[in-house]
């Protein structure tokens, strides 16, 4: 996992317990779980934006039209 062990974890994580506090750590964590879901209901919305997308496309492909 991108050859980060867990002593170096162990390191990150002490650090930036001296640097935010005990306080701000829930707080922070919060934060970033908003943030993660928010990009992963983005990139849901994308996902089903696209067969959309295609469709519409496939159909305007096929017309008698063209």
């Amino acid at each position: 996992m991108f050859g980060i062990g867990m002593p170096e974890l162990i390191i990150i994580l002490v650090i930036i317990l001296i640097i935010f506090g005990a306080g701000k750590l829930p707080e922070i964590g919060a934060g970033m779980g908003k943030a993660i879901r928010n990009f992963k209901g983005a990139s849901d919305e994308e996902e089903k934006k696209e067969p959309e997308k295609i469709e519409k496309d496939n159909k305007s492909d096929s017309s008698p039209g063209n």
